[in-house]
């Protein structure tokens, strides 16, 4: 693997344990809208590393998450339906907590999300590791 692919590799993979420790403080402060967004990156990140990898680069974000899904839960089932479903929930959760004025996270659902997400994030690092 050339150098330059395992530097953005490797950041990826470093931002989205980054946005994942953010997701924790928001949610010890009990800001689940912020809590909600970093869970989502983190998980954007790690699939970001999956693009790198894959020579995939896109800045769009349901751009990337159908490449996922084509690529590693349809096409060639490397993932389960499960990891894909965390995905889109934690996108669809961002979204309504980045842009839905009154939507109310609940925070029960927040900390599942987070686990969630910390599943995906080991999965997907897992994955890159067996690819090196």
């Amino acid at each position: 693997m050339k150098q330059h692919k395992e530097i953005l590799i490797a950041n990826s993979i470093l931002k989205a344990k980054e946005a994942l420790d953010d997701a924790k403080y928001a949610l010890e402060g009990i800001r689940l809208n912020t809590a909600q967004n970093r869970i989502y990156y983190a998980i954007f990140y790690s699939v970001m590393a999956l693009g790198y990898l894959n020579d995939f680069i896109t800045s769009k974000h349901s751009q990337l998450l159908g490449w996922f899904n084509k690529k590693f839960i349809f096409e060639s089932k490397i993932f389960s339906d499960e990891l894909y479903a965390i995905y889109k929930t934690a996108y669809e959760n961002r979204m309504k907590s980045d842009y839905e004025f009154t939507y109310k996270p609940d925070k029960e659902l927040v900390n599942k999300s987070f686990e969630d997400a910390q599943d995906f994030i080991n999965t997907v690092e897992n994955y890159i590791k067996t690819c090196k």
